[in-house]
C-alpha cells in the first residue's frame, strides 16, 4: 500500500476527477494507493460474506453491497475527505445512497485482510469507522481463518474472535449468521 506524500489534502471531487487506471482510498485527505487487484483466496472469502448477507438480507431494509464502492465516510459528499472501499459492506438507511457512493457511515464494514493492508485496515481504518459510528466491523484474516468482529457500544468497539468452524451472528441484524465455512472453503486457490 503506498501513500502518496503531498501536502496538499485531497477531497471526493479530486478522487472522482482522477483517471489512471489505480484505486485510491482517501483519508484524512491522504491518497493511498490500493493494489491492483485483490487474490483469488480474497475474492472468494469477499464473495462468500457478499452472498450470505445479500440473501439474509433479501425483502429487508438493508441493503449489502461489495467493493469497488466508494463510502465517503465522513457524510460530507463531494467535500469529504475520507473515502473507503470497504471489502464488504452494508446500509440500513438509503439516505446515505446516491448514484454513485455510500454518504456517511455504513452500518456494517468487512475488511479482508492482505499482507499490504493489514495494519491500515486494523489501525487506522478502524479508528476511522469507530469515529463515523460504523455500528459492527469485521477483520476477516484469511491467512490465521479468524474473524475479529467489533460491535460498536458505548463509543467503543466490543471484541469477538471467531473461528474457521464458527456460524457468526451479525449483532446489527438479528437472525443474520454468516458461516465462516463457506467463507473458507475455497482457500486451496490461494
Amino acid at each position: 500500500m503506498e501513500v502518496r506524500e503531498t501536502a496538499e489534502k485531497y477531497s471526493y471531487t479530486d478522487y472522482a476527477s482522477w483517471n489512471d487506471d489505480n484505486r485510491y482510498e482517501l483519508i484524512d485527505g491522504k491518497v493511498y494507493l490500493m493494489s491492483p487487484g485483490p487474490s483469488t483466496g480474497h475474492q472468494a472469502i469477499s464473495g462468500a460474506i457478499f452472498n450470505q448477507l445479500y440473501n439474509s438480507l433479501r425483502g429487508k431494509p438493508c441493503m449489502a453491497f461489495s467493493a469497488p464502492f466508494d463510502v465517503c465516510l465522513n457524510g460530507k459528499g463531494d467535500e469529504d475527505n475520507t473515502i473507503v472501499q470497504p471489502d464488504v459492506l452494508v446500509v440500513c438507511d438509503m439516505a446515505k445512497l446516491d448514484k454513485k457512493r455510500v454518504n456517511g457511515a455504513p452500518d456494517m464494514v468487512v475488511e479482508i485482510l492482505s499482507p499490504s493492508t493489514a495494519s491500515r485496515d486494523a489501525i487506522l481504518k478502524m479508528s476511522k469507522y469507530l469515529q463515523a459510528g460504523v455500528r459492527e466491523y469485521w477483520i476477516v484474516d484469511p491467512e490465521g481463518k479468524k474473524t475479529y468482529v467489533n460491535v460498536l457500544s458505548n463509543d467503543k468497539y466490543n471484541l469477538e474472535v471467531y473461528e474457521e468452524a464458527d456460524i457468526v451472528p451479525v449483532s446489527i441484524l438479528p437472525g443474520c449468521r454468516i458461516d465462516m465455512k463457506e467463507v473458507f472453503r475455497d482457500l486451496w486457490a490461494e
